[in-house]
């Protein structure tokens, strides 16, 4: 199934070449190594978590060692993300968007507008292991399907520009945009307020689907956003001529990263994210079976990136390992297939 939505990718793409469009894919040196990168952040962060939910972008400063051996430094912009974590007594350093200067030949050359996953607080370990995980949950997609996000592994050494003084030095991750997404597979972002299950390709929705039963994560929706706000909910729509779909992200909420503040939403009748529940469609139960193929085959890969996961901790990886185990004793056994997914799908549109 990979290799379909590989071919359908690559067709969509040849397209947009043969008919001249200025949306073909741009090689993205970021995005073509998993090799962790050093570098160092500096911006006046102080004033990053005070500015509340404003989207001013403030000047910065990010420094890396190129193959070469060469110290390179980017001029940047960059500002917080989202609400509560922006706020001081939530984390030490919120989530980032950085901003580059596009047309810089550099690792970073063609990107743009990037966001950056942060650890949060400094004062436990337990919040630099969750950034591995849930960057070990998009690795995992990748695997699965070209439809999804990429990631780069980061370890950041963050700077306060006001004082010259380093706040912290952790793993980080960055996330693919949501144009570069959107180029390299052949679409285009869908701003659509919302959609219905019918509407999107029903093979990757399943196997979306499957993918967060596999997680563990119940907070989502392809087709709508919350109250109030516009589609999706941890969802982003893309679409061409002749495909729609809706590509996840944002895994920290799971059971297989299981942050220390992660709560299930109560409506569902569970006590905690390491409580599976699936919410996949029954309108797309005849791909469950392919799919899961899919996961069967690309068992080893996944496992094999488990194991190499430089700064995953042993227990981390034992406690991932277990749960990921878990998901394949399901699906492997008849009954408790049927009965934790077939059956167990949600009716509807």
């Amino acid at each position: 199934m990979r290799l379909l939505f590989v071919l359908l990718s690559s067709l969509a793409v040849a397209v947009a070449v043969a008919d001249g469009k200025d949306d073909a894919p741009e090689k993205v040196p970021l995005f073509e190594d998993h090799e962790i990168v050093k570098v160092t952040l500096t911006a006046p962060f102080d004033e990053i978590q005070n500015s509340g939910t404003s989207e001013e972008e403030l000047p910065g400063k990010l420094v890396y060692v190129d193959d070469s051996g060469n110290e390179v430094t980017l001029e940047i912009k960059i500002r917080g993300r989202g609400k509560f974590r922006r706020e001081r007594m939530s984390c030490d350093i919120p989530p980032l968007r950085l901003n580059f200067r596009k047309s810089n030949e550099t690792l970073f050359a063609n990107v743009d507008k990037i966001k950056l996953v942060t650890h949060c607080e400094n004062r436990s370990s337990v919040f630099e292991q969750v950034v591995y995980k849930e960057y070990l949950a998009y690795r995992i997609f990748n695997i699965l399907t070209d439809w999804s996000f990429r990631v780069r592994l980061l370890e950041v050494r963050y700077v306060e520009a006001t004082k010259g003084k380093e706040i912290a030095y952790a793993p980080a991750f960055l996330i693919e945009d949501d144009k570069q997404l959107a180029r390299r597979i052949g679409m285009e972002r869908d701003d659509a307020k919302s959609t219905s299950i019918t509407a999107l390709d029903g093979r990757h929705t399943n196997l979306g689907s499957l993918f967060q039963f596999f997680l563990g994560n119940t907070d989502f929706s392809p087709i709508k956003g919350p109250p109030g706000e516009s589609c999706c909910h941890n969802y982003v729509l893309f679409r061409n001529d002749n495909t729609r779909i809706a590509v996840p992200y944002d895994f920290d909420v799971t059971g297989l990263v299981n942050p220390p503040y992660a709560k299930p939403n109560p409506r569902l009748g569970i006590k905690s994210v390491k409580q599976r529940r699936y919410r996949g469609r029954c309108v797309n139960n005849d791909y469950v079976a392919d799919n899961l193929e899919l996961f069967r085959s690309r068992k080893a890969a996944i496992f094999e990136l488990l194991d190499n996961l430089q700064g995953l901790h042993k227990p981390e990886r034992r406690s991932a390992k277990h749960f990921i185990d878990e998901f394949y004793d399901i699906i492997d056994s008849e009954k408790r297939l049927n009965f934790r997914i077939i059956e167990a799908c949600l009716g509807g549109r």
